[in-house]
């Protein structure tokens, strides 16, 4: 039975259909529709199945990401939300750190707090750090308070963060069991089951967020539910978390904030999977899409992972300046230059501007005819020479270049006093090295030189700067797989059902109570396989990894550890130690050996196996060093060379083993890929395009 994955961008809805009975692989690429984002899902999903021959019920599954969840929280569109919280701690989300995260700013603008401080209310009872109650839970004050919440302040959601539930959460289970049979149909997040980990503000934080997100992530799933069934599709609906695994819809629901990384997630899993069928052990994930580009390290095919994110940051790139979260999700950065990204003339320093304000898929760049005025990068691609105005999404979109040479124009290229194409590159320059910059910032946090690696370039806009950007990172190979400009969606197809579980302890390594310790990993075990089997998971195939995060007495932050069995002992204290200080090394470059370690959070990785798609070559390959065969060809300019004539290859004509020079260009219906001057290229056994530069 096939399977479809969607995924839904700020400008484009992409799909990829896998019929494995057939051995077949479909693709669709149509633009968002922002008012409703399921109905681009639901009409991608008839499209996509007309073309390849299928009807609704021949769907096993449909895996989805969105980007819905981190939009409510940037747009601040989410629901009205109250907070209960211990006597005392009303203002905690407010406060947060105490940590400026910028010294020098004496205008500083915080984040602002997801909860109003008139919806904070306080409720006496509390325990202390080691779980012992000191106070008994005040239940009429309970009762009391969220009776005033919801007939006063008219919440639409309500989150719990009582004092050290992550050590016992008996008190905010039992306010939940109370604002339950009050309110039923009341959105109710405890903290401690949405992030059961130290560290209050985190914590609170996370809690008051998924609540925000939660009534229009029910509602918009309940509609695409329902919408799928209205046209006979009987199969399941799946999500992509923020980490990279597939997980049930009921998860989202009750958990939506583990959603706020959803989309780009997937375009890492993508990118996992080319690089282990290229047999590529070191590689950088490039996925430039209509609004935003999105860079991760892939190494031994695994995408980097974090258990901490900010959403909503005052300063894009500035660290503290937006909303702590502790959710698992796909380390990546993720900045403002798409094909959308608006190009203007900033006010006072008269200097050009690249994003990361997007037009979107309404009204969209200038080309797309469809109201927008501003010069975006598509545009600028298009007016270099770069797109087919006539191929555009293999012809379905027709785009306008004279439309967009009055806009450049009129608009940047008058104020710069240059002639439209000069602006076009200016546009170029600037949208790529500020993607290279921050991919070389991203690596050098982690020590890693770019020199070293493989660029996999995909996303609609992805194969138009991957050469350019490659060179400017000093990158000798860039891989380009077919179907690019709608990998991502495939990411959702080989991501294998997973979720990550984490629970608090702490203690000095020596002194811990090790049967507290396997019972929460034994807790976390269970919790796992429950999910993943409505994840449709085998549960015979289920594996667990366990990890801990650690740190020496009396530092104030800790590193991930690989722990070596999910039953620990003191007889693995050796093993733990050995894997802390390497991983230290691995880190900071050096090791303090005299120093005593505590362990503070535990986690276990739970995942099944993905499903493999086979990407299949066209019967026969082609003799070694052999040409395709043009279908025609368009002047393109390059930086520094000025209009190049370049072949126009067709991508579904390459076979494996064609080998040809830049500068070139390579259409296919979602993407093009542009070579430039000096890289030879060739096509490998699985169809992916190789550039290496010279």
């Amino acid at each position: 039975m096939a399977r479809l994955g969607v995924d839904v961008g700020g400008t484009f809805t992409d799909l990829v259909l896998h019929d494995p009975q057939r051995d077949t692989v479909h693709t669709g690429k149509l633009l968002t529709t922002p008012d409703d984002p399921s109905r681009a899902i639901v009409e991608g999903t008839q499209r996509i199945l007309r073309e390849a021959g299928l009807a609704p019920r021949d769907l096993t599954s449909i895996v989805h990401g969105t980007t819905l969840v981190t939009n409510t929280v940037i747009e601040r569109t989410g629901a009205r939300v109250g907070l209960l919280t211990t006597a005392g701690f009303r203002d905690s989300i407010e406060i947060g750190r105490e940590i400026r995260y910028d010294l020098y700013d004496l205008f500083l603008e915080a984040p602002p707090s997801l909860v109003p401080r008139h919806l904070r209310r306080e409720v006496p009872g509390r325990l202390d750090a080691s779980g012992e109650e000191l106070l008994p839970l005040d239940e009429i004050a309970v009762a009391r308070e969220v009776t005033d919440l919801v007939e006063g302040g008219r919440i639409e959601a309500l989150a719990i963060g009582f004092l050290h539930s992550y050590r016992d959460a008996r008190h905010e289970r039992r306010a939940g069991e109370i604002v339950r049979k009050l309110y039923p149909r009341l959105a109710l997040t405890l903290s401690a089951e949405v992030a059961p980990e130290i560290r209050e503000y985190e914590r609170s934080s996370t809690a008051c967020a998924n609540a925000y997100v939660q009534p229009r992530m029910r509602r918009y799933l309940d509609k695409l539910e329902a919408d799928l069934v209205d046209i006979g599709f009987a199969g399941r609906l799946y999500v992509m978390l923020s980490g990279g695994g597939i997980a049930a819809v009921r998860e989202a629901k009750e958990f939506p904030i583990r959603l706020i990384e959803s989309g780009p997630a997937a375009g890492a899993m993508a990118a996992a999977f080319f690089a282990r069928l290229a047999g590529l052990d070191r590689v950088v994930s490039y996925d430039m899409g209509g609004t935003t580009a999105k860079m991760c390290l892939v190494e031994d095919g695994a995408p980097d992972h974090k258990f901490d994110f900010e959403a909503g940051r005052v300063r894009r790139f500035v660290k503290g300046s937006g909303l702590p979260l502790k959710v698992s999700v796909v380390d990546m950065i993720e900045i403002g230059a798409g094909g959308g990204s608006i190009a203007r003339i900033e006010h006072g320093s008269g200097l050009m501007k690249v994003g990361p304000r997007s037009a979107g898929a309404v009204p969209g760049p200038v080309c797309y005819g469809r109201g927008g005025t501003e010069p975006c990068v598509t545009d600028a691609d298009l007016l270099l020479g770069r797109l087919d105005p006539g191929y555009f999404l293999g012809g379905e979109m027709a785009l306008d270049p004279d439309r967009v040479r009055r806009a450049f124009a009129e608009g940047v290229a008058e104020a710069l006093r240059l002639q439209p194409v000069e602006a076009a590159l200016g546009v170029q320059r600037i949208v790529d090295e500020t993607m290279a910059a921050a991919t070389r910032m991203h690596l050098a946090e982690k020590g890693r030189d770019p020199r070293g690696y493989t660029l996999i370039a995909f996303g609609g806009a992805g194969p138009v700067h991957a050469w350019n950007l490659a060179r400017l990172l000093k990158i000798r190979r860039v891989l380009v797989p077919l179907g690019a400009g709608v990998a991502s969606a495939l990411g959702f197809l080989v991501a294998p059902p997973a979720t990550d579980m984490v629970r608090s302890h702490v203690g000095r390594l020596e002194r811990l109570d090790w049967g507290v310790v396997n019972g929460l990993i034994a807790e976390m075990a269970a919790e796992g396989r429950v999910l993943l089997a409505e994840a449709g998971a085998d549960p015979a195939a289920i594996t667990l990894t366990p990890t801990a995060d650690m740190r020496h007495v009396g530092q104030g932050f800790e590193i991930a550890v690989p722990l070596p069995s999910v039953a620990l002992g003191e007889a693995d204290l050796p093993a733990i130690r050995r894997a802390f200080f390497d991983s230290y090394r691995t880190r900071f470059g050096r090791v303090v050996e005299d120093q005593p370690i505590e362990a503070l959070s535990w986690r276990l990785a739970c995942a099944a196996p993905g499903q493999d798609i086979r990407i299949r070559a066209p019967e026969g390959s082609a003799q070694a060093g052999e040409r395709p065969v043009p279908r025609g060809e368009r002047p393109v300019t390059f930086e520094g060379h000025g209009a190049l004539p370049c072949p126009v290859y067709d991508r579904y004509a390459l076979r494996p083993g064609m080998e040809f020079a830049g500068p070139a260009l390579v259409e296919e219906r979602e993407s093009t890929c542009v070579i430039g001057p000096g890289t030879r290229a060739s096509v490998d056994a699985q169809l992916n395009l190789l550039l290496e530069l010279g």
